[in-house]
């Protein structure tokens, strides 16, 4: 786990080892990270831990999750919501459905 400068996390966030936060990231709420793909109780996960890169300057939303393997790019915006399970270009704004 590595935390950039200037990162804000906000609360109920869990940065887990192969996180990697660059500087200027902003954490919304309850944000989620993952970094095991298919975690099990009785098979232990050591070894198996994906590396997440959050880029410089992006933000990500309340409640959004993070699955591990994935980088998102610089100043990319993720909406509250959002469920990340795929690289996120600089720049680029990724939001959730809205329920009606």
């Amino acid at each position: 786990m590595r935390i950039g400068n200037g990162v804000k996390i906000q609360n109920n966030v869990s940065v887990y080892e192969g996180v990697t936060l660059e500087d200027d990231v902003f954490c919304g709420p309850s944000v989620v990270f993952t970094n095991v793909f298919n975690p099990r109780s009785c098979h232990p996960a050591y070894g198996r831990i994906a590396s997440t890169l959050v880029r410089r300057g992006a933000t990500l939303g309340a409640n959004c999750t993070i699955v591990c393997g994935v980088t998102i790019g610089q100043y990319a915006f993720i909406g509250a919501g959002a469920v990340v399970v795929k690289d996120v270009p600089d720049l680029l704004w990724l939001w959730a459905i809205l329920a009606e």
